[in-house]
């Protein structure tokens, strides 16, 4: 092979790769908790709100404030700074400031120019629900499922009024158009309507059957409509009070609406994936929006009345063209559209593999961080894990299967079925001959899956088994259970060893240490304990967390143990003391998963904020080998890219093909190779 061509070629990968890799720095590298170094995923989309001039729109979720240029979908800016998901967003009227909810408590005020908070209104005692400017844009309302509704002088950045009545969470507030009425909407069944000067309630409208959800007054101010988990839309006269009308085609709970600029079209979003269109003089349905997925959230129409956003559960927000009912275009849409059940790492590095509820499996490139690809197949995937040879992926399914898929291409190569309900954790053995499934069927099942056929099915859980892990030897297998225990088993015979009962609670992950000699446990008790596999008695008990603990992984040195919690954090302990180490936050809600990669130095953690975040957890474990160190002077760097240059394109089998340069072992030193390189350049130095 020609030396300079080979140089060439290396050179332009490179120039790719960086280009792809500048990409992926954007939106996926704003707002990160410290710590972090990079963001799977925007979260769902909870509340959309258009600027008063149409050329923004803002998406608020589980991961902060997303703004968005509204022509042509582009990511501006992230607004981070609350600690739970956003609940509602709204422009102030002339829209240099956007106000939020958040599920911490709090409402903020944003510059919209800047991405700058610029306060905090604390004053709620729980979650607060939603947001409405008036109309002259010197007050802001707030909704909480404190039962409360407080009315805010921003001038002053102080509570005016707080106006109580409502006997259960007020879910929705919106102001009159001439500024002197607002409305609410309560799980308590009723809206009520509000003297804004007094704070006097002024009338209360009832006819719901179950919580109001969603509530919003006309451009001329003479009707408000509610939205209900009784599946209906009704519209009100605001002045008799009287119920006007009652549309009742959506089949679920209705969770937004909105009426057009002019008035004559309303738009209710429900938790039927449908977003409906209804003339407002005679309550005919004009047509239905279909796309999303999952539920529809939040509804906005834009300033000119031409096209609806509609944000939903299924991370998207969609556009529509109101004249042909058509989508025009979609934003948002990175990631899992629901909880992130398990992460798991490749073998070689080079990819990741996340599930979750709600959704089949995806993987990602670890050097670019973007989406490679989705495997179609059941939804509702409660873990995955790759084979030792990283050939192949197998995953947990809550259709009672474990289905086995082709790593490089995605497509199922079979699937493992025997047990009789969901299946919630798979494992291979470390020589990949061998593959242990848990289930709600009490069972923990042993697969030659190669051939398809169970080996053995192990027995004596009382309860669903959510984990299972072999040890390092593959002599010896654990499972978790909600029965409380942890279970140790002869992986050749199938006899159980020991069964572990210190936790007082159900055990949710087991994970043996990379030398076989200490097994940890995570237990909705709050802790993390660490045993003795070989006599089955307990070493240690770390406390820390605040709640349930639904993960745990050894670093590949055996330093360093990592846990996730409903406690939102990531903790990383030292197991030999059972000091803890660091507390990893930002996650806005449980952390369900946690795995390191092969080199140690990154942890990934999934989270039912429908994100993943990757930490360099590099200063808690030991150095690992540099694989891409050719030299030997203990660092990756310029000499070593010359040599890989050197080596790029050349085959097994080709003369002068050396084999330390195949970083991924697959016969030839291409791009794949280039990949792990470049993630190792500069480490060492």
């Amino acid at each position: 092979m020609n030396r300079s061509t080979s140089l060439n070629c290396i050179l332009l990968v490179t120039a790719v790769l960086f280009a792809q890799d500048i990409r992926a720095q954007d939106y996926n590298r704003w707002g990160l908790p410290e710590g972090a170094l990079v963001r799977l995923g925007k979260g769902d989309v909870r509340e959309v709100a258009w600027s008063p001039d149409g050329s923004l729109l803002a998406a608020g979720g589980t991961v902060g404030i997303w703004l968005y240029d509204a022509g042509t979908g582009a990511e501006v800016s992230l607004l981070t700074g609350h600690s739970r998901r956003v609940n509602s967003l709204v422009f102030s009227p002339d829209g240099t400031t956007l106000a939020s909810a958040g599920h911490d408590g709090t409402a903020r005020l944003w510059d919209v120019a800047t991405g700058q908070e610029k306060s905090t209104l604390a004053g709620h005692t729980r979650a607060v629900e939603s947001v409405a400017f008036s109309p002259d844009g010197t007050t802001l309302a707030s909704a909480s499922i404190d039962s409360t509704v407080r009315l805010w002088d921003l001038a002053a950045g102080q509570e005016k009024l707080t106006l109580t009545g409502h006997t259960d969470d007020v879910t929705s507030v919106v102001f009159a158009p001439d500024g002197s009425t607002l409305a609410s909407g309560s799980y308590d069944h009723t809206v009520r309507l509000w003297d804004v000067a007094t704070g006097q309630e002024k009338s209360t409208l009832t006819g719901h059957t179950s919580w109001v959800l969603s509530v919003a007054f006309s451009p001329d101010g003479t009707t408000l409509t509610s939205g209900s988990l009784d599946e209906t839309v009704r519209l009100w006269d605001v002045a008799t009070g009287l119920e006007e009308n009652i549309l009742t085609r959506h089949s679920r709970p209705v969770w937004a609406l909105a009426f057009s600029p002019d008035g004559t079209m309303l738009a209710s979003g429900s938790s039927d994936n449908t977003v409906r269109l209804w003339d407002v003089a005679t309550g005919e349905e004009k047509s239905i929006l279909t796309g999303h997925t999952r539920g529809v959230n939040s509804l906005a129409f834009s300033p000119d009345g031409t096209t609806l956003a509609s944000g939903s559960a299924d991370n998207t927000v969609r556009l529509w063209d109101l004249a042909t009912g058509e989508k025009k275009s979609s934003i948002m849409g990175t990631g899992h559209p629901s909880y992130v059940f398990s992460v798991v790492f490749s073998p070689d590095g080079t990819t990741l593999a996340s599930a979750g509820r709600n959704e089949t499996v995806r993987l990602w490139d670890v050097a670019t961080w973007q989406e490679k690809s989705r495997l179609s197949g059941p939804l509702g995937v409660n873990s995955v894990v790759f084979s030792p040879d990283g050939t192949t992926l197998a995953s947990a399914s809550d259709d009672w299967t474990v289905r086995l898929w082709d790593a490089s291409t995605g497509r199922e190569k079979g699937a493992l079925i025997g047990h009789t309900g969901s299946v919630r954790s798979v494992a291979f053995s470390p020589d990949g001959t061998t593959l242990a499934s848990g289930s709600r069927g009490n069972t923990v099942r042993l697969w030659d899956w190669n051939t398809r056929q169970e080996k053995h099915a192990l027995t004596g859980h009382r309860s669903e088994v959510l984990s299972v892990a072999f040890s390092p030897d593959g002599m010896t297998l654990a499972s978790a259970s909600g029965d409380e225990t942890v279970r140790v088993w002869d992986v050749a015979t199938g006899q159980e060893k020991h069964t572990l009962t210190e936790h007082t609670s159900d055990v949710y992950s087991v994970a043996f240490s990379p030398d076989g000699t200490t097994l940890a446990s995570a237990s909705s008790d709050s802790t993390v304990r660490l045993w003795d596999p070989s006599t089955g008695l307990e070493k240690s008990t770390l406390k820390g967390h605040t709640s349930r603990v639904l993960s745990v992984a050894f670093s590949p040195d055996g330093t360093t143990l990592a846990s996730g919690s409903r406690d939102n954090a990531v903790r990383l302990w030292d197991p030999s003391t059972g000091r803890e180490k660091s507390v990893l936050t930002g996650h806005l809600t449980w952390v369900s998963s946690v795995a390191f990669s092969p080199d140690g130095t990154t942890l990934a953690s999934g989270s039912y904020d429908q994100t993943i975040l990757l930490w360099d957890v590099s200063p808690y474990v030991a150095p690992q080998p540099l694989g891409a160190d050719f030299d030997g002077d203990g660092a990756v760097g310029f000499p070593d890219f010359l040599q890989f240059a050197a080596q790029f394109g050349f085959s097994q089998g080709e003369t002068g093909y050396d084999a330390r340069f195949d970083l991924d072992a697959d016969g030839t030193v291409g791009f794949s190779d280039f990949v792990i390189f470049a993630r190792s350049f500069g480490q060492g130095s």
